[in-house]
Order: structure tokens, then sequence, then C-alpha cells
């Protein structure tokens, strides 16, 4: 790599504040907060809003939407689209 062009990589804790979740990985992000962390060294802390643990596609809370009813009740209104020649 090309000296003085790329910014600090170390370590970060990533916070999502609505599922009460945390995790220390690598990144190029830092922030004026910090956190003790368990290992007992403090880390910059970007707080963030949605993580894996409060996403619904892996929490199992998404649902699947009923897109052919949408179709069927978007012709009935507008009407079907003519056949082009």
């Amino acid at each position: 790599m090309k000296p003085g062009i790329h910014p600090a990589y170390g370590p970060v804790v990533f916070r999502d504040r609505s599922a009460d979740f945390a995790f220390l990985t690598r990144s190029t992000l830092t922030s004026d907060k910090t956190i003790l962390w368990d290992d007992g060294h403090t880390y910059p802390l970007v707080d963030v809003e949605i993580s894996s643990a409060s996403h619904p596609f892996y929490t199992g809370t998404a649902r699947v939407l009923d897109t052919a009813g949408r179709v069927e009740r978007f012709e009935r209104r507008y009407g079907r689209r003519e056949e082009a020649r």
C-alpha cells in the first residue's frame, strides 16, 4: 500500500442501542465517544440504527408481502395495459 494516503484502520466497537447489542471489529470509522470493553481496553464507539440483532431479516420477524394481490388490485383500479402491436 502507498504510505500516507490510507485512513487509520483499527479496532472499533459498534453498538445497536435498540437491541442492547455491541460488537468489536476493525474499521476506518472514528468517533469522539469511547467505551471500556470486556478486555479492559478503551475503544472508539459508533452507535448504529440497525444491526443483525435488530434487523427483521436476521431476527425472523420479516413479513412476506402479497405481491400478486397488489398487482390484481392495481389492474382493477387502473385497468389492464393494452398490448403493444
